[in-house]
């Protein structure tokens, strides 16, 4: 894939991770007005995490990590990718449908395991409640997975970043007209999930028909190639999943705490977009590209597309994490505050989101240097880093209680975080060329912090001259638009002056996608 294409690429996905960010932006916004930090939220946000955390491990993190570049090496050889994929579909079926019927059979002990103050009081019995409803949402999203998979490896981008849009539309709807209706919004928004879950996972079934991999339910086969699989897979599981395992802890920690799930939850969506659009982005499309070019031996070319990814998450992530370390509070006061979110609850989500940004370049280097090991089926090496930045996640979120309260989950993902991208760096020394950053990068990723700090420092002044604005109803969206709009400015101008960036590659990029 010519740098160009990867860059299209990066762009496609980003595009539809954008619009189902935003779109999702929407939802959390209108959570936070009908419904707000409270027992519901609290209730709701544990247990939509648990279908979240184990789609993370069955299969964005674990089988996609292993099923991506096997099928893709068949692909591209033409060696059975169409038997390939049936196998791993009957397979990774069965498994999660036998997960589907434990998780509901046992989801007060799940509800117990991660969100344990919630016992004794009412948002235990709400969880559960809501767990019944919404865990079947697994079963649906573990197969749309695979299904992106394939359609990542033939290079076909578009429906799978498209498909989580989905049900970011179902769930605003619904929770419109459950408003409108005068009804319980908690009620229609529980009962949504699943029914978006079916229409993701057609889709992108669809789609891969449409590419020419035809999968139809059948009993599984134990082969060689899908022992293989699973050999691959099971390490990779909490490699990347270790986000979601840590966020988990964080989720036990703040139970403990009112609202303090709901403001950690605000938070997280909010960093979530930066994190969306680029790292997952970057994930998807480099590791395809990377597997195709170690299987032609091309480590020139894999050394390029590893560069020009990393330029590429730097580039947007930088300006974003220094923007939620500078205006916190105007960012999330001009987002949520409404409805049933106040002041209050403003005041702690902005800390929260501070300490996030902080993190946010760690997340995204993860989804960076992750498919560098995935790309060579080695995924034991991230699962013992992820081991080292699970259990000092654990320490700290739990260790800084007494010190830090509420805050302390926040704190203790983001010191794990870079701990975790330290980790996968320093394993990348034994690879050889095809792993390690080349000059331009390195160039480049200098000029990136000068710009992103002068606009930091250039919100810092706008923000502060704005303020009597970002206080008004109504005015404050305009406000904050242009405060955006300005930091966006004078990070593009500074970036292109300095030779951060070079706007005439992002033409080039438009204009091929137009041809």
């Amino acid at each position: 894939m010519k740098p160009i294409k990867l860059l299209s690429g990066f762009m496609t996905v980003g595009f539809w991770t954008l619009a189902s960010r935003v779109l999702g932006f929407l939802r959390e916004i209108l959570i936070a007005a009908y419904i707000g930090p409270g027992p519901v939220l609290d209730a709701f946000v544990a247990a939509f995490r648990l279908p979240n955390l184990f789609r993370r491990f069955f299969a964005e993190g674990a089988f996609n990590a292993a099923f991506v570049p096997m099928f893709a090496k068949r692909l591209e050889a033409d060696d059975g990718a169409q038997a390939f994929a049936q196998e791993a579909f009957n397979l990774l079926a069965v498994a999660v449908l036998g997960l589907v019927g434990a998780g509901m059979l046992f989801m007060p002990a799940l509800v117990w395991a991660t969100a344990g103050g919630f016992v004794g009081d009412e948002r235990f019995d709400l969880a559960v409640g809501f767990g019944h409803i919404v865990f079947p949402y697994i079963l649906c999203m573990s197969l749309a997975a695979l299904f992106s998979g394939v359609l990542n490896a033939t290079g076909r981008f578009a429906a799978a970043a498209a498909a989580p849009v989905l049900l970011n539309i179902f769930t605003c709807a619904a929770m419109v007209a459950g408003a409108v209706l005068g009804q319980e919004v908690i009620t229609w928004l529980v009962w949504t999930i699943p029914v978006a879950g079916l229409a993701q996972l057609l889709l992108v079934w669809q789609a891969a028909a449409r590419a020419g991999i035809r999968v139809r339910p059948a009993p599984p086969r134990i082969t060689p190639q899908m022992r293989r699989l699973v050999r691959v897979a099971v390490p990779a599981a909490l490699a990347m999943g270790v986000t979601q395992v840590n966020l988990v802890v964080g989720q036990l920690a703040a139970s403990n705490f009112e609202n303090a799930v709901s403001w950690l939850f605000i938070a997280d969506r909010l960093y979530q977009l930066p994190l969306g659009v680029v790292g997952i982005a970057v994930g998807i499309v480099l590791l395809p590209d990377l597997s195709r070019r170690l299987r032609a031996g091309d480590d020139l070319g894999a050394r390029d597309a590893l560069s020009r990814a990393g330029e590429f998450s730097l580039l947007l992530t930088l300006p974003s994490a220094v923007a939620f370390v500078v205006i916190p509070l105007p960012l999330v006061s001009v987002l949520y505050e409404r409805g049933a979110t106040g002041p209050e609850d403003v005041a702690a989500i902005a800390l929260a989101v501070a300490i996030y940004g902080v993190g946010l370049p760690a997340f995204v280097l993860q989804k960076v240097l992750q498919p560098l090991y995935f790309a060579r089926e080695d995924t034991r090496s991230p699962f013992h880093y992820a081991l080292v930045a699970m259990a000092l996640n654990a320490v700290l979120a739990l260790g800084l209680q007494p010190l830090l309260g509420w805050v302390s989950p926040a704190v203790a993902a983001t010191v794990a975080g870079w701990v975790m991208v330290g980790l996968l760096w320093r394993g990348t020394g034994r690879m050889g060329e095809a792993a390690q950053l080349d000059a331009r990068f390195r160039r480049r990723s200098l000029r990136i912090v000068l710009a992103s700090g002068v606009m930091g420092a250039g919100l810092y002044v706008i923000a502060a001259l704005l303020a009597p604005a970002l206080s008004l109803p109504y005015w404050r969206y305009a406000a904050l638009l242009g405060l955006i709009l300005a930091g966006g400015a004078l990070y593009f101008s500074v970036g292109q002056l300095v030779g951060a960036l070079r706007l005439s590659e992002f033409r080039s990029t438009l204009r091929r996608r137009r041809a």
